[in-house]
């Protein structure tokens, strides 16, 4: 395991230390925490629009009648 020092405001590190005595761990248990959560999302976002772009560079992209279908589950129509 990498040991590594990050600086944050004091205000981030007392809203830190106050959650990780909320929830009975350490400071160190609860920003690497953090740490591990921001990565995986961090690198499912990029994967993600990484897809997209591949997808898009193929020419790979959605009908009207797909983007009609879509919209039309979350808008009702005026008529």
């Amino acid at each position: 395991m990498a040991d590594f020092t990050v600086r944050v405001p004091d205000e981030t590190a007392t809203r830190l230390d106050q959650l990780a005595e909320k929830l009975d761990r350490s400071r160190s248990y609860v920003a690497a925490q953090a740490i591990e959560d921001f990565v995986a999302r961090e690198e499912w976002q990029l994967a993600e629009i990484e897809a997209g772009l591949a997808g898009a560079e193929r020419g790979d992209f959605a009908s009207d009648r797909d983007i009609a279908a879509v919209v039309g589950k979350y808008v009702k129509s005026r008529k």
